[in-house]
């Protein structure tokens, strides 16, 4: 009777064992696939459609287990992906193409900025107005692989980069504010906010946009705008039985994130805030306010490639020598993103957010 006990009670174990161990039709595994994604940079709204994907469980739908790295100053975001650090990450196209030529092999498989978001902040009394007007100026850049579209431009102008005098810029625009950087470098969705943030000293207000001069990149008069965030993988690591597939799920996830991300920006720059961003919310509205404006309307469907794009982005960094030659043979590929757009299917709402309007975003002191 014992033994009957026994073998009727590790059946009933073994019942209950199966039953939380199976998933209903449709559902991910449980043996989630472990994911390391490799931000550019630290958490922040510029990577809120990644938080998105996992906040709302889209990544643990497709069966993955992602892991967010943040970057930062001390962190070489491509070396991570092109040391096995991380299966995946997020990089500008110039920057990957240069670790190219360095020797690594690592691929562009999907396109999330449509836009550049770099920009140069001058004040207005300064008379810098474009490159041209940046000479003998005290140019400020982070000088940390963020420059190409920069050195494209004042080469572009006529000025030669290496003898103009640029100086190290903080992550911050403290030394733009007093005075001791003519011109800076500045994100649409960062620094340039960042100086909204502030006092003017002389009016005892927030400076204002007419208080600036912008030079825009992608005016077609500067000319030297380059895709900025893609996301990358190995070459080696994608001709990896199954990989392929893995990529297609995490570009699905992270599709549905950014498309999450257009339609809730608030909640997104409350996300980023949450898991950890040093930027207050505030800032961080402005933030993923800005990036959908970099995002959207994307004409081929979120994260598709624009040849064209990516064909001048290569002409200007030749051209201007950004790189040294143009990238070889498989520098990206369409295939993956493509199939990740396909299988959204008509559930995931509008994917080319052609009739996308930024929302207006009031910036306070400190970005509060």
């Amino acid at each position: 009777m014992r033994r009957s006990l026994r073998l009727t009670g590790l059946l009933v174990a073994a019942a209950i064992m199966a039953a939380c161990t199976s998933t209903a039709p449709g559902a991910p595994s449980t043996a989630a696939t472990k994911i390391r994604f490799q931000l550019q940079w630290v958490t922040q709204g510029q990577f809120a459609g990644y938080y998105a994907a996992m906040d709302q469980g889209y990544f643990r739908e497709e069966g993955l287990d992602v892991t967010l790295l943040p970057g930062g100053p001390d962190v070489n975001n491509l070396q991570v992906v092109a040391s096995d650090g991380a299966e995946l990450g997020t990089s500008w196209v110039p920057k990957t193409l240069q670790s190219r030529e360095g020797g690594t092999d690592l691929v562009t498989i999907a396109q999330i900025l449509q836009r550049s978001g770099t920009r140069m902040v001058s004040f207005k009394d300064s008379a810098i107005t474009d490159p041209t007007t940046m000479g003998g100026k005290r140019i400020g850049s982070w000088l940390g692989g963020n420059e190409p579209e920069l050195y494209a431009a004042l080469t572009k102008a006529g000025l030669d980069p290496t003898s103009e005098n640029i100086i190290k810029q903080d992550f911050n625009m403290n030394a733009f504010v007093a005075g001791d950087i003519d011109v800076a470098q500045a994100m649409s969705y960062n620094e340039y906010a960042q100086v909204l943030e502030t006092k003017n000293p002389d009016t005892g207000e927030l400076f204002k946009a007419e208080d600036l001069n912008i030079i825009d990149f992608n005016d077609p008069s500067v000319g030297t705008a380059m895709l900025q965030d893609a996301i990358i993988a190995r070459d080696s690591w994608l001709k990896k039985p199954g990989n392929e597939d893995i990529a297609v799920k995490f570009l699905k996830a992270s599709f549905r994130g950014w498309i999450y991300c257009r339609d809730n920006y608030e909640k997104c720059a409350d996300l980023v805030v949450k898991a950890g961003s040093e930027l207050k919310a505030g800032h961080q509205k402005w933030m993923v306010n800005e990036i959908n404006r970099l995002i959207w309307p994307s004409p081929n469907g979120i994260g598709q490639f624009d040849q064209a794009a990516w064909d001048n982005t290569i002409d200007i960094a030749v051209t201007y020598g950004v790189l040294k030659a143009k990238p070889t043979e498989g520098a990206f590929r369409t295939d993956l993103a493509k199939k990740a757009l396909d299988a959204l299917g008509t559930g995931a709402g509008d994917t080319k957010g052609a009739s996308f309007q930024p929302a207006v975003v009031t910036l306070t002191e400190g970005g509060n």
